[in-house]
């Protein structure tokens, strides 16, 4: 299945301006990561966002989040937000700022691919 390219170019937007972060097709979709750790990504039309286990039942409260099932079992730690929860700038801004409170947390991933 695709990955909504559209959505993708507004991640890349908001998250220009950030050293370590790289992009690499997983999941059947593309992920972005910040310093060789996954930050979020795009799985078909939906934002994919790592927010980690202290922010996990809270992001799944959020209207249009779901756990993340990729495998068939929920991922904890990783949350789906369908398109509707990513429609504006502010939305979409909001989720990649909880992605990056967990991630930026997390030491560089040593061989990890941490370039600007």
């Amino acid at each position: 299945m695709p990955y909504d390219e559209k959505l993708a170019d507004r991640i890349r937007i908001a998250l220009r301006p950030r050293r370590g972060l790289s992009e690499r097709k997983m999941f059947g979709g593309l992920a972005f990561l910040l310093r060789g750790h996954m930050l979020c990504g795009v799985v078909g039309a939906d934002l994919m966002v790592r927010v980690g286990a202290a922010a996990y039942e809270e992001s799944l409260a959020r209207p249009h989040a779901r756990e993340m099932d990729f495998s068939g079992r929920p991922m904890k730690g990783l949350v789906y937000v369908a398109p509707p929860g990513v429609r504006t700038s502010r939305q979409l801004g909001s989720w990649l700022e909880r992605g990056l409170a967990f991630v930026s947390a997390l030491p560089p991933k040593q061989g990890g691919d941490t370039r600007a």
